[in-house]
């Protein structure tokens, strides 16, 4: 009897779930029609389940008719039968129209022709094998790897099944599993020259994930993300990789490719956690903090067990991430990253001169230009820090209107006026006289938009040649409310508590 092809079914896998094979001498068969001989005798006896058993017959012959044609398949050798039934004739039809467009390129209705044999046929290992190529070629290898195992499960001498298994896995990142495949090609066929080659790629893919790991540990990203980018030359569609060299370019301060490799991830699979994690690591770099934590807190909830996403979220915690970063400094006292975070807690919580000794600490190692920015701004900072605050003394933002700091200089220079104090303890009035000083010497400054702007900027305005030691806060009150007076007077009653006083305007 002929070999058959490993490229076409063979019906002695099985139809209808049976075993079927070509009948050996002395094998039992299925009844025919020359074995209703009891019926024939029962019906002239006027057997009431004549009619039912001759139905049971009928199927019986139906179905012999299907192994005999298997059977005959088989003989012939595959590919060159004869198909005797039109369920074979159909399911071969609907391959051949998939081959024709795969040759087209066109395979999405390869695809569909493919699936409509593999319906008709479902026990055909070479029909799911076309299929997993099609799938392959439409870059959707998950499928194409469900496939190519249905394909070798139907036939484990199935190579192309095989080789097709092994470049899914490949593709998707599992080197070891592609490797296995690769192997069991080879030993089918030790001469298979594309086996040959895709075990090597297999294997370089295992050294570049190794070489990757030992650098991360080292902290060295920049070999990081050129293993992965060796790695994702032979593993296109590995999300694994494309997130580890995600995290290293955020790492590295490039933040712009870094989120643009994390996006392409998200829009194919919106709920990965790794994405996620990594576009908030970016946002976070970025001091873009309550965004970031959005990010790490919805890649907790797609992947409960996300420890990076777990951790990141105490970043808007600086008292527990400043001791994150003292710990991991304790540990490596060469460790940028730890330095820059802490630093940049440090200024989120006004603790300038420490975010400054952290920044030169920075800028001592790596000399770089970003790093002589935050050193600059921590510094003016600091200096800002150590001079009176306009913003806190009439209790506005900094980013107060004219409008909003005009209405905070008059509810709190009224409130601090020394004659409305003219009845309380000296030592109570000598503090309210100082705070309506500086009302008015905080009104003068963020009132004029230049001076405000020099504020602003951490200038000291006592070094100007307009300085502030001249100005009269009673003229700057009088000019406020207007008059000789200020256009009001304050009165009090010697018999009333200190402070208890009625404004009457003029």
């Amino acid at each position: 009897m002929a070999t058959r092809s490993t490229e076409n079914p063979s019906l002695a896998s099985g139809l209808n779930g049976r075993n079927l094979q070509a009948p050996n001498q002395g094998q039992k068969h299925l009844p025919t029609s020359s074995d209703a001989f009891p019926v024939a005798k029962r019906k002239k006896m006027g057997c009431p389940k004549c009619v039912l058993l001759q139905q049971e017959l009928e199927m019986c012959r139906q179905e012999n008719e299907r192994l005999q044609a298997g059977c005959r398949w088989v003989a012939l050798g595959g590919s060159s039968a004869r198909w005797d039934t039109p369920w074979l004739r159909e399911a071969e039809g609907f391959k051949d129209q998939g081959n024709a467009f795969y040759v087209k390129k066109d395979y999405s209705e390869a695809f569909n022709y493919y699936t409509k044999a593999i319906d008709a046929c479902p026990k055909n290992a070479s029909y799911y094998g076309n299929r997993a190529a099609t799938l392959m070629m439409l870059c959707r290898f998950r499928e194409a790897l469900v496939d190519s195992q249905r394909a070798v499960r139907l036939d484990d001498c199935f190579m192309k099944g095989h080789l097709r298994e092994g470049k899914c896995h490949l593709s998707l990142g599992n080197a070891m599993a592609a490797s296995r495949c690769f192997q069991k090609v080879l030993e089918l066929e030790p001469s298979n020259s594309q086996a040959q080659q895709e075990h090597k790629n297999a294997t370089a893919v295992l050294e570049y994930e190794r070489m990757a790991e030992l650098d991360f540990e080292k902290r060295d990203f920049r070999k990081v993300v050129y293993s992965m980018d060796k790695a994702l030359g032979l593993a296109s569609t590995c999300h694994r990789f494309k997130i580890l060299k995600a995290e290293c370019l955020a790492l590295l301060g490039r933040y712009l490719e870094a989120q643009s490799v994390a996006s392409d991830i998200l829009r194919m699979d919106s709920t990965n956690g790794d994405a996620l994690y990594v576009r908030g690591l970016c946002l976070y770099y970025e001091d873009c903090i309550d965004k970031a934590v959005q990010f790490f807190v919805q890649a907790l909830r797609m992947a409960p067990d996300h420890e990076k996403s777990r951790l990141a979220c105490r970043l808007n915690k600086p008292d527990q991430a400043i001791e994150d970063c003292t710990s991991a400094i304790k540990l490596d006292d060469t460790y940028i990253k730890a330095y820059l975070r802490r630093a940049q807690c440090y200024m989120d919580i006004e603790q300038y001169e420490e975010a400054v000794r952290d920044y030169e600490k920075v800028y001592q190692t790596e000399k770089t230009k970003e790093h002589k920015h935050l050193l600059k701004t921590a510094q003016l900072e600091l200096k800002k820090s150590k001079r009176k605050d306009y913003y806190k003394v009439l209790g506005v933002g900094k980013n107060a209107t004219e409008d909003e700091i005009k209405k905070a200089y008059r509810k709190r220079a009224l409130m601090h006026h020394p004659d409305r104090h003219s009845a309380a303890t000296p030592e109570v009035q000598k503090e309210e006289e100082k705070k309506f000083k500086e009302m008015g010497e905080a009104f003068t400054v963020l009132s004029d938009p230049k001076k405000k702007t020099r504020y602003d900027c951490g200038h000291d305005l006592e070094d100007d040649s307009n300085n502030m030691g001249d100005f009269n806060a009673n003229n700057i009150f009088k000019t406020f409310f207007g008059g000789p007076a200020g256009g009001f007077s304050f009165e009090s009653n010697q018999n009333q508590a200190p402070g208890n006083v009625f404004f009457q305007f003029g």
